[in-house]
């Protein structure tokens, strides 16, 4: 795919190794000559359309919209729209996208940017669904990566906390498997340990990877720390969450261990899991790392908004398969109008809108 033709952001698997160092390229270019793409996006406008909570995310495109010269519209509570009158996903967005020229989406469904996509006259940008992808967390996270490590290659990542629903840590491995030399350690109870779809991808890769139940241990052999909230919101039960909470927190004591060239990383909002002695250790990068975001996204709605038009009408595809996906929590669970769609590997069927195998 050329990157005049990247008409979604859905998953960052849309693109190959060379167009996201494009992507990064330009978000730098844009961070150190900010004045030169200020009415980039003159005339045009972004809808947020955010049906869960959020504040960097939401405030980043927005931020990221306003700097490039365009408009924001959107809602940041479905509760006060149509969608509380029940008003489905593919309404809402055939609507929304006769108004805006790019939408941005946050769905607490997984599944949801991908069904979106195929209704609307504008591009959608996935900015969460549920417990799957977070694809521009993942940009924001290489930029970050990028600068402060100066490579993507033969990296040493760990990944600690809610690995089972953490979607920034299904996205960031995900990428990081295309890059050469990647490994990972994953650090989490067994009860939010990573799904298999995900380590289906890094066997798929031929990536190493091991498993810890000690953040102190791990620490001394890790290039980079991506840190994870418990999320509360993902849990069945308050019960079930406090049993969770806490386990693994990092402070200044535990960073004696590690390395002078470790970089931290957190998708934020962190609760406890970071404690403040750390902000100012100069290996924390988590803060720096939400303005890096803000210049992944300028580079990534440019790029979309410069691309050809996308087509006007796009053609409903057909279910592929009788099945309905048994994920509880994808899209096609409350929005029954959609396409079965699927695609088989050996004895699996793979739901195309959220990744979930169904054995055929």
């Amino acid at each position: 795919m050329n990157l005049m033709q990247l008409y979604d952001m859905i998953d960052l698997d849309q693109l190959s190794v060379e167009e996201i160092m494009d992507l990064i390229a330009l978000s730098d270019s844009i961070r150190k000559n900010p004045w030169a793409y200020r009415e980039s996006c003159r005339g045009k406008i972004m809808a947020t359309l955010f049906y869960e909570p959020s504040t960097r995310t939401k405030m980043s495109f927005q931020t990221a919209m306003y700097r490039l010269g365009g408009e924001v519209i959107g809602f940041d509570n479905p509760e006060n729209t149509s969608v509380s009158k029940g008003e489905s996903l593919k309404d809402t967005i055939t609507v929304v996208s006769g108004y805006a020229d790019v939408i941005v989406m946050r769905n607490p469904r997984e599944g949801a940017a991908a069904a979106a996509s195929l209704y609307s006259k504008s591009p959608i940008i996935n900015a969460g669904d549920g417990g799957h992808l977070h694809p521009t967390q993942t940009l924001t996270d290489l930029v970050t990566l990028y600068n402060e490590k100066g490579r993507l290659d033969h990296l040493r990542i760990g990944l600690c906390g809610d690995l089972k629903n953490g979607r920034t840590v299904h996205s960031l491995i995900r990428t990081m498997t295309r890059f050469p030399g990647s490994s990972f350690v994953l650090i989490s109870t067994p009860e939010l340990a990573l799904p298999k779809y995900v380590r289906d991808v890094m066997d798929a890769a031929g990536c190493c990877y091991t498993e810890a139940a000690s953040l102190e241990r791990a620490l001394p052999e890790l290039d980079v720390l991506y840190m994870t909230r418990i999320q509360q919101e993902r849990f069945a039960s308050l019960e079930e969450y406090e049993r969770q909470k806490g386990v693994f927190v990092l402070d200044g004591v535990k960073l004696r261990s590690a390395g002078p060239d470790l970089k931290i990383l957190h998708p934020l909002p962190r609760v406890d899991e970071i404690t403040v002695d750390v902000d100012n250790d100069p290996r924390a990068s988590y803060f720096d790392q939400t303005v890096y975001g803000m210049y992944a996204r300028m580079a990534l709605i440019l790029t979309i908004l410069q691309s050809r038009d996308r087509p006007k009408k796009r053609k409903i595809p057909r279910s592929t398969h009788p099945h309905r996906c048994s994920n509880p929590k994808c899209i096609t669970q409350t929005e029954h109008y959609l396409p079965g769609l699927f695609t088989e590997a050996g004895d699996m069927l793979l739901c195309s809108y959220c990744d979930e195998g169904t054995l055929i």
